[in-house]
């Protein structure tokens, strides 16, 4: 791994895997290893969280999705008790954690011998092929590195705050590495691992997303505390605020340009399964252009379906399809609602639905049939399109698909009119 670790790695360069051993749990069959991956220094004072193979913070849902196959390992940091901890965890028959204990003298073991220092723990673990624990039988194989998009927390400085979100404050901050202006979400020090677990998922899901529409994750720091995701800052800040900060010059045309920005967006995320859950203007973000990126993928589900069974805290009410509010049912065409409701906030330039109404009165209202006005001066296919989304039956929306080729081919009408 490093000068001071095993051999350096990477996800698809790691230790070479002895044979695996069958039978009952002794003494493991000897493999000798490249000399390659037993090159160590221990001279250097190179801090644990430099290691390649030191996974900060990470919640132990993500450390299980890394390791795959019997022997993978990697090291993390747990909290409990408001006392740090670190963890070796391994896959050997399911998940194993092993908490490194502390010798009175300061040095490092499991069942065997101390070291001075985890990384000589960890080597000789490898090294000797011997089981962490006698009882596990785990044997450590293969060392998992850090995701390219795992950042070290050394490289982000925050610079300002610009808001705040459902688990800390957002941060306008400066990759030292690139110089490059990101935002920065922080999650609280003090919330439980349930919730950063949440936290996490964001950047989880948006790690896999590349489309101009949606926000772009540069990575996760999960080194130290506080747990950070980073993100490309988006100038115009919330399509919300820009919404009402504007409303005076905003034109017919780039209302619905932004429509179709979020179409685009949302037809990409229901290609990949990706159901949001809390599509709203506060939600987006305006880029230059009055170009419009869709953000905030905390509540989101990569499924095609899902049910809620845990009750329905923190639902934004006047945005949420009826199938979810009254019988918990998800799909992507519960976003579709969601998108007819974005519809009205951008051609009321940022106006309240359901104005004057109540979370519950609303709710009464919708499923007694009522939908919203049409906003002054908008479009009359426009608003058509919008009591589509608001269909009571989901199967009667249409997918982002559609909605993207009906607000397309309405734009190149308007610009030929002109």
């Amino acid at each position: 791994m490093s000068s001071s670790g095993l051999s350096s790695c990477s996800s698809s360069q790691l230790l070479t895997p002895p044979t695996e051993i069958v039978g009952p749990p002794v003494a493991p069959a000897r493999k000798k290893r490249p000399k390659s991956f037993m090159l160590m220094s221990l001279s250097t004072n190179r801090p644990l969280y430099e290691e390649e193979w030191f996974h900060g913070v990470l919640p132990r849902e993500e450390v299980v999705r890394l390791l795959n196959n019997d022997g993978d390992f990697l090291v993390r940091e747990t909290i409990r008790n408001e006392e740090s901890q670190i963890v070796l965890s391994v896959c050997w028959n399911g998940h194993k954690h092993f908490i490194v204990q502390t010798t009175v003298d300061g040095h490092f073991r499991f069942e065997g011998p101390p070291f001075p220092s985890i990384q000589e723990l960890i080597m000789h673990q490898y090294q000797s092929e011997l089981p962490v624990t006698v009882k596990s039988g785990a044997i450590l194989r293969r060392a998992i590195c850090r995701e390219r998009w795992e950042l070290s927390n050394d490289d982000v400085v925050l610079l300002e705050k610009i808001g705040r979100g459902n688990f800390g404050d957002v941060y306008k901050a400066k990759l030292k590495s690139t110089k490059q202006d990101v935002a920065v979400k922080t999650c609280r020090m003090t919330l439980p691992d349930e919730q950063k677990r949440k936290f996490l998922q964001e950047g989880r899901i948006l790690k896999q997303y590349d489309h101009p529409n949606i926000v772009k994750l540069i990575g996760i720091c999960v080194q130290k505390q506080p747990i950070m995701i980073v993100m490309e800052l988006v100038p115009g800040g919330s399509l919300l605020n820009y919404l009402r900060k504007n409303s005076n010059s905003l034109t017919t045309r780039q209302q619905m340009g932004m429509c179709r920005d979020a179409a685009a967006g949302m037809r990409y995320l229901e290609s990949k399964n990706c159901i949001h859950r809390d599509l709203a203007a506060r939600n987006c973000l305006v880029d230059f252009e009055n170009s419009v990126k869709i953000s905030d993928f905390g509540m989101s589900r990569e499924e095609e379906e899902y049910i809620v069974s845990d009750g329905m805290k923190q639902i934004p009410v006047k945005w949420t399809a009826p199938e979810a509010l009254n019988f918990g049912k998800y799909t992507s065409l519960c976003d579709v609602w969601s998108y007819g409701i974005l519809m009205w906030e951008i051609f009321s330039k940022g106006d309240t639905p359901y104005s004057g109404m109540s979370n519950s009165r609303a709710r009464e209202r919708i499923d007694a049939g009522y939908r919203m006005p049409t906003p002054e001066n908008t479009p009359p296919e426009m608003y058509r399109l919008m009591l589509k989304c608001w269909c009571a039956e989901a199967e009667a929306r249409p997918h982002f698909d559609e909605i993207y080729n009906v607000v397309d081919a309405l734009i190149i009408r308007l610009d030929n009119s002109h």
